[in-house]
This record gives structure tokens, C-alpha cells and sequence, in this order.
């Protein structure tokens, strides 16, 4: 699919004022600008955050309503159970807060629902069975913004709630005793962008500041509410900028024996962002796909050694089951599209009797990847159905739920990702709805575009202009790997690798030889030849092989140069 490249406009003045100011590459600087990072403060804490650089936890609605009910609670040894949501985010979430919380001698219980049975979220079987254990105060953690019903029958079966969420709240606000949610509509604190666990760790920030605690006794917790936030693909900017940023830190020299184990079968040698999120996310996300959620929390609480181990065995046993299971959605999806004209189409919904609940969502993502058009995935359970949706840039697919939610009998999620349910003789009247949104919204008239930070020369490609990038890290929404555009390159050697699927390119700029690679790019080796002129936007990266190490390109996309 043909891509759209833009440039940022440079301000040459500011970029050599920054580079003055902070002694940093124009390379630096003029990335800094594309992401409006142009104050002093801004860009001092964006290169080097501290601890000092977290919000007042107190500006957030609730907060200190919530905190003295947890003290209270602590105080009284009350009975009280933490649910919460079943992927890294939620099981991260809950990590933080029972661990801090049993510090505190208050020995909470934790409930997170099967994701294949029961679904995301709070639902009515599961207070029923809170209340029956006698728990008279329930701390929600990355869910319950939109459990009103659910709160409604909590609070007639005695229960008390705390929610802490992060999802986009529905016109109406739950009957809860404390919602703190930096996504609410009267929400006055300076960033709204957290993950779940992003909100627990302000809750117990909020907690240690109340008790006069050492500040050691929520920063401690960095390293886990780290992993949950860039799992989350929340935006890596402004306070979860921090959170990454010091998490990673200690994740580095981490205490948490689980996650020491995850470290180490994931394979990658760099603890970075990416082996965050394709090392450790796949493999904890697998169990609450698979059914197995409780597995995931244990790996974090566990304080054995061996059954670290074992536990890590089993998840990464889940994510290979995880894969096979996508593979095969994946094919299926892409035949039933094969008997479509999909090119003509402005959304895709597809069911399937035997797609497993658990991988859809992956699965949808691949196809919106592909197609780059809005796609939900549905998976037929006898007369219900469950779906999860993947989206593109300028298409608010939560938005599009709401305008379909006559067909639907629950649903949630944000502009990008969504879950839903419904009956299965309403899949049909939801596509052709759905599809009608799509249509209105003019999707065919949004194309993908490319954002270059800045285009570079031979002068740039050295280990310094690399390590200056790396400043940037970590990388993730909001903070993406920054783009460059090389031109007037000649190919010297073309080829495809890994049976057609990558792309391999050797290049060259007078005497200059450049290595690039191009991930998922294989069919363009039939379109490109020995001594054709092109010009590359990519990531620069530095690869080591044999002990030797070279500036290589990671292609994003090639033109012909003009």
C-alpha cells in the first residue's frame, strides 16, 4: 500500500538554540522540536527525568476520598479483595497494589475474571460470589469505569468500591464510593494518558505520602508498574514518560524473581522498551488469553526460586499455544477476505465458529495492519458472540461502538482497541451498521502516513548519531522510534530473505556502502533493481554480528528518487 512521507517543517534558529542550550546533536534537537518538546524544563525532563517529576497524586479526583478509606481499611484489618483485568496492565496492577498492601499488614485477597468465561470487566456472578466470601470493600484496578450496573448490585450486597481505571468513561459515572480515573470527564489532573497501573502507582504514592512512609516505599514498585505501562501502548510522554524512563532503571537490577525469569527466557540482551513489549508482554498476556491469569500474578508474587521457574516454563509454553492459534485465525481470516472484494470495503468484520476468544484481538490487529482499514474480529460461542476491534489513525472506533450500541449487549475499550459482545443474529445488521460509519467517515480518503523527523547524509551515519537517538529511548506510542530519510541511494544488491518475506538491501552513496533490511518487505525485490536510485525513510540501529558492528537501516518504506 502506497504511503504518504511528511516532512516536519525545521525551525533552523530554535534547533541551533536547543543544540547550544543542551549540548545535544541537531539531530537531537530537531526530533525534540517534531515532538513539541521546545521548553527548557520540558526537554530537561524528558532527557533526564527524577523521581522529583511525578505529579501531586492529590490532584486527581477522589484521590484522597479513596486514600483515607484504604487507611481506614488497614487500620481496621478490614476484608477486602482487589479485582482486576487479566492482561499485563491488570496483572501488573494488581502485583503493586497487593504487594504494597500487605506491607502495610492488610492481607487483601485478589479476583481477576477468566477471560474465555467471563470476559473484561466486572460481572454480576462474580460480586455475587465476592459478597458470599464476606468482602465488604473491593478495590477495582485497569477496569470498572463502566461496570454501573455491577457497582449498583455490589453496593446492595454490602460491598463497598474503589475504582482505579484508566479506560474512557461512559455519560454516567458508576455508584461507587471513590473513582479515581484521570480519564473522567471532571477530571482536573495534568495527565490523562496513564496506564491502570500508572493509577495504582499514584494510589499508592498517595497512600505513602498520607502515612508519612518513605518515598522508597512506593518507588520501589517502579520496575513492575514499568512493564505494565509500556504493555499498555499507552503514550510514552509526560508521566508515563518517567515511569518508563526510571522503571526501566530498576527493572535492569530488579528484586521481583518472576520477572527476573521472564527477563531471561525471553532471549534479548538489551533491557529496553522492545523486550518489554515483544519479550515479556507476549508471554504474560498469553496466560489471560489462554485462561490461565492467576499463573501470570503468581510468576510476580511468587518468592520461590523454583516455582519462578516453572512458572515461566508454563507461560512461555502459552504463548507458543497463543501463536499457533493466531496462525491459523490469521489464514482463515485472510481466505474469507480472499472471496471478497475488500479493496472495495471501508471496515471488516468477520465471525468465526471455531476462533479462539483469547487471540482475535492480536489477530484483528494484523488485519488492520494489512488492510489498513477499521477491523473486529468475532468469535461465535452458541447464541453470544465476542469480538475485539483494531483501528487506524482518524478513526475513533470506540466512538463507532457507541453509534452501533442498539446491536450490541456490551462493549468498552478507546479510540484504538475495543472489546464487545452480542447476540449472533445481530453480527449481520452490526456489520452492515458498522461499515455504514465507516463509509461516513470517509476512510478511503485516509491514507498512512510516514513522519519524518529529519532527512540525513553520510556525515550521520556514525555509532554518536545512534547513541544520541538512543536519549529518546524508551520508545513507544506517542514516542515512536524516530524516522530518517536517506535519498539518492543506489542498490547494489537486492534480495529476499526468510522465504520472500524480509527484504535485504546493500546500497550505496558514492563510496559509501550502507547495509538495510526491510522486516515484512520481501515483495518489493521484485519491483527494484541492481543500480536503480532510491531514497529509504528508516530507523537507524546498530547491528552486531561476528563481534563486529555496523550502522544498519531498518527500512519503513522506499521510493524511487526523482
Amino acid at each position: 500500500m502506497k504511503k504518504k512521507w511528511e516532512y516536519y517543517e525545521q525551525d533552523k534558529e530554535l534547533v541551533e538554540q536547543i543544540v547550544e542550550k543542551h549540548h545535544i546533536s541537531k539531530i537531537l534537537a530537531k526530533i525534540l522540536i517534531n515532538r513539541n518538546i521546545i521548553e527548557d524544563k520540558q526537554i530537561e525532563v524528558f532527557l533526564n527525568p527524577t523521581r522529583k517529576d511525578f505529579y501531586n497524586p492529590f490532584c486527581m479526583k477522589d484521590m484522597e476520598k479513596a486514600v483515607n478509606r484504604i487507611i481506614e481499611a488497614i487500620q481496621n484489618k478490614e476484608k477486602t479483595i482487589i479485582y482486576g483485568d487479566y492482561d499485563v496492565d491488570g496483572i501488573t496492577s494488581i502485583t503493586v497494589l497487593k504487594k504494597f498492601l500487605n506491607e502495610r499488614g492488610l492481607d487483601v485477597d485478589y479476583y481477576i475474571p477468566n477471560r474465555l468465561e467471563e470476559g473484561y470487566g466486572l460481572n454480576n456472578s462474580a460480586i455475587q460470589k465476592i459478597a458470599k466470601e464476606g468482602y465488604k470493600l473491593m478495590i477495582t484496578v485497569d477496569c470498572g469505569i463502566s461496570g454501573i450496573q455491577e457497582i449498583n448490585l455490589a453496593n446492595s450486597l454490602g460491598i463497598e468500591t474503589i475504582i482505579t481505571d484508566h479506560h474512557e468513561q461512559l455519560e454516567e459515572l458508576p455508584n461507587a464510593y471513590a473513582i479515581i480515573n484521570p480519564k473522567r470527564k471532571d477530571n482536573t489532573y495534568p495527565f490523562r494518558g496513564l496506564a491502570g497501573v500508572g493509577v495504582v502507582f499514584k494510589t499508592i504514592q498517595a497512600i505513602s505520602q498520607k502515612l508519612n512512609l518513605d518515598e522508597k516505599e512506593y518507588l520501589k514498585y517502579l520496575d513492575i508498574v514499568c512493564i505494565g505501562t509500556i504493555s499498555d501502548i499507552v503514550p510514552l510522554v509526560d508521566e508515563n514518560r518517567v515511569i518508563a524512563k526510571l522503571g526501566l532503571m530498576l527493572v535492569k537490577q530488579t528484586k521481583n524473581i518472576g520477572l527476573r525469569e521472564l527477563i531471561k527466557i525471553s532471549g534479548y540482551k538489551t533491557i529496553d522498551s522492545t523486550m518489554v513489549s515483544f519479550g515479556i508482554a507476549p508471554r504474560v498476556n498469553a496466560c489471560g488469553r489462554m485462561g490461565k491469569q492467576e499463573e501470570a500474578l503468581k510468576l510476580f508474587i511468587t518468592e520461590d526460586e523454583k516455582e519462578a521457574k516453572q512458572i515461566t516454563k508454563n507461560l512461555n509454553e502459552y504463548n507458543l499455544q497463543r501463536q499457533e492459534k493466531e496462525r491459523k485465525i490469521f489464514e482463515q481470516a485472510i481466505e474469507e477476505l480472499s472471496k471478497e472484494n475488500v479493496e472495495e470495503k471501508n471496515s471488516i468484520v468477520l465471525a468465526g465458529k471455531d476462533w479462539h476468544h483469547g487471540v482475535i484481538g492480536i489477530v484483528a490487529s494484523r488485519i488492520t495492519e494489512k488492510y489498513f482499514k477499521p477491523t473486529i474480529l468475532i468469535c461465535i460461542e452458541e447464541d453470544e458472540a465476542k469480538g475485539s476491534g483494531r483501528s487506524i489513525p482518524g478513526f475513533d472506533l470506540h466512538e463507532a461502538l457507541v453509534e452501533s450500541s442498539e446491536f450490541l449487549k456490551k462493549y468498552g475499550g478507546h479510540e484504538m482497541a475495543v472489546g464487545l459482545s452480542l447476540e449472533k443474529d445481530k453480527i449481520q445488521e452490526f456489520r452492515e451498521h458498522f461499515e455504514q460509519i465507516a463509509k461516513e467517515k470517509n476512510i478511503k480518503q485516509i491514507i498512512p502516513v510516514i513522519n519524518i523527523d529529519c532527512e540525513i547524509t553520510r556525515k550521520d551515519l556514525n555509532k554518536t548519531t545512534v547513541e544520541q537517538i538512543k536519549l529518546l529511548e524508551p520508545f513507544g506510542e506517542k514516542n515512536k522510534q524516530p524516522l530518517v530519510l536517506y535519498k539518492n541511494l543506489k542498490i547494489v544488491s537486492i534480495r529476499a530473505l526468510s522465504e520472500g518475506k524480509h527484504l535485504k538491501l546493500m546500497l550505496k552513496d558514492e563510496n559509501e556502502t550502507i547495509n538495510a533490511i526491510g522486516f515484512n518487505l520481501g515483495e518489493l525485490s521484485n519491483e527494484y533493481l541492481i543500480g536503480d536510485k532510491i531514497d529509504i525513510v528508516g530507523t537507524l540501529e546498530i547491528n552486531s554480528y561476528n563481534e563486529k558492528e555496523d550502522i544498519q537501516i531498518n527500512i519503513k518504506d522506499i521510493m524511487r528518487s526523482i
